[in-house]
């Protein structure tokens, strides 16, 4: 008896690890959009710090990662248990989010007058340039503002891997499992990365100092590939934005939903990539009118404030 029993519950066991198993791959599918921009993002965090900090300000930032998902993962089985329909609620309010995000990153790279003046790229050269800047409170403000960008993103991805989980009728032991596998995966995944690509310039220098001729040629192929990695990255990850968030928005709302599958469906074999592109279109769309929204309450603002001030 006690040795079926056993094996009773190693099967089990079994079945539900497969299943878990099945549910991550699928999670980790719909969450590599967010994936590649949050890699994007988090690379170009360290961008301005001196060369011998850029390691431990990414650590820092990691450990502020997974603290965020200590935070996130419970939260989130939380409100899966309590109220359901929450979870969609917040799924449509972060593919908005990444909509809106992206939106404001082509606008301010084609048509930057339209935007307030972003000053944390001067910040980040004057920071190195003068003395008399604090660098180490520099690093702290930094560091401090890609946990809270980690957060949102992170929030994200998490939902998105509920969301797969509930559609596969998980259980709440499922669930967390399928959660926290994602949410440790993709913080040593993508500050692994991080750390990688901010130091493969490092690394080409290293290489061309070496008497080796193969050697020297690696590095220098580092060296030039590391900003044209980093350009990718950005492309790739704005790109994701309204891919993913125009997703979400899509099968959130029904006729919109609906109306993509019949056009998509009207290409034939290019369904797939129709579906793809009629996403990222709605997610420019409804990002951009975001962005327009957002830009025109700060004007009201700022002229109130004005206002307020010469009175």
């Amino acid at each position: 008896m006690a040795g079926a029993s056993l094996l009773t519950l190693l099967d089990d066991i079994s079945v539900i690890l497969d299943d878990v198993s099945l549910m991550t791959k699928v999670a980790a599918k719909k969450t590599a959009g967010v994936l590649g921009d949050d890699l994007a993002l988090n690379a170009e965090q360290v961008t301005g710090v001196k060369a011998d900090r850029e390691l431990p300000v990414v650590w820092a930032v990691a450990k502020g990662s997974f603290i965020n998902k200590l935070i996130l993962v419970p939260a989130a089985l939380l409100i899966s248990a309590i109220y359901p329909p929450l979870v969609t609620f917040l799924l449509m309010c972060g593919g908005l989010y990444l909509a809106y995000e992206g939106a404001e990153k082509v606008i301010h790279k084609f048509w930057p007058h339209l935007l307030p003046h972003d000053e944390a790229q001067n910040e980040r050269l004057r920071a190195n340039a003068d003395e008399t800047i604090d660098l180490v409170a520099f690093e702290k403000d930094k560091i401090k503002g890609a946990v809270r960008t980690d957060f949102i993103l992170s929030a994200e991805i998490i939902v998105i891997a509920l969301g797969s989980a509930v559609a596969a009728g998980a259980t709440l032991l499922e669930k967390s499992l399928v959660l926290a596998i994602i949410a440790v995966a993709i913080t040593v995944g993508v500050y692994g990365l991080v750390a990688g690509i901010v130091k493969m310039d490092d690394l080409g220098l290293y290489l061309m100092k070496k008497s080796s001729t193969v050697q020297q040629k690696i590095g220098a192929f580092l060296l030039s590939f590391a900003p044209k990695l980093m350009k990718f990255l950005s492309i790739a990850g704005t790109l994701a934005m309204f891919l993913v968030g125009g997703g979400i928005l899509v099968h959130g709302i029904g006729f919109l939903h609906h109306g993509v599958e019949d056009l998509a469906h009207l290409t034939g074999i290019f369904e797939s990539l129709t579906t793809m592109l009629l996403n990222g279109f709605v997610g420019l769309l409804v990002g951009s009118a975001v962005v327009a929204i957002v830009t025109l309450i700060g004007k009201m603002r700022d002229k109130d404030t004005d206002s307020s001030a010469t009175h």
